[in-house]
């Protein structure tokens, strides 16, 4: 879909839709991916999000954001959802959705965060935990249009066993990937286990890169900070950042 049609429901009140769970992969102990069907999506752009509506019997509602982790060529949309011990929505979506329930869903939300396959310009992607969702989705989408754009991705993670997407990200072609780890590398990494520092971000080109930040909010502003400090353009930052109700 044209990218102008999607700026123009950016603008514009959004309805809400009824999508039904198709499919579920376990990309973690406490993390799933979800395939859900739309009869009438209007498409998206890899980046943005959408938001879910749960309604129980007695009328009491809830609304959670979550990023899209397809790329808009897939046929079904897919959403990777965390379990959060104390929340309300993740619960329920890890746990208790079943296959062919129906759920209330709108969007998609977002302009500022979207990559838009179109732009040749170099892109840094730079996630920490859940945050490497949104930037999923971009990575996927050059694969699947057979762009050639320059791809870096570096993905904070705690453990060997809380890397999302991990076949996928060691498939060896052209994108670049590391995966930093915070509180245990695997045997035999040759970085040991700490925050993303300087150190970790590669050096500023003459082509200054697009970069997508997403993850907590404190991992967000320090990775942002760094990359100022390093020369990198301010006004090619852009930033995602979510809480303990976020995606």
């Amino acid at each position: 879909m044209a990218r102008a049609a999607i700026r123009r429901r950016l603008t514009g009140p959004l309805p809400w839709r009824v999508a039904h769970l198709v499919g579920r992969r376990a990309e973690t102990a406490t993390a799933n991916t979800l395939s859900l069907r739309l009869d009438d999506w209007p498409g998206h752009l890899p980046g943005q999000h959408v938001d879910l509506r749960l309604t129980a019997e007695d009328g009491y509602s809830v609304q959670r954001s979550y990023s899209i982790a397809s790329a808009p060529e897939d046929s079904m949309l897919e959403l990777t959802v965390q379990l959060l011990a104390e929340g309300e929505v993740s619960p329920f979506l890890v746990r208790d959705y079943a296959l062919g329930d129906p759920i209330e869903l709108r969007g998609p939300v977002g302009g500022w965060f979207a990559w838009e396959p179109d732009d040749e310009r170099p892109v840094l992607l730079i996630g920490g935990g859940s945050g490497v969702v949104p930037l999923m989705a971009m990575v996927r989408t050059r694969r699947a249009l057979g762009r050639t754009t320059p791809f870096t991705l570096l993905y904070s993670v705690r453990t060997p066993e809380d890397v999302y997407y991990r076949d996928e990200l060691e498939r060896g072609d052209d994108v670049g990937v590391a995966i930093l780890y915070t509180r245990r590398a695997p045997p035999g990494s040759r970085r040991p286990p700490q925050r993303l520092s300087p150190n970790d971000l590669p050096p500023l080109t003459e082509r200054h890169p697009v970069t997508y930040i997403c993850g907590p909010t404190g991992f967000v502003e320090a990775a942002a900070g760094m990359l100022v400090d390093l020369g990198y353009d301010p006004d090619q930052i852009r930033t995602e950042r979510f809480g303990p109700t976020g995606a």
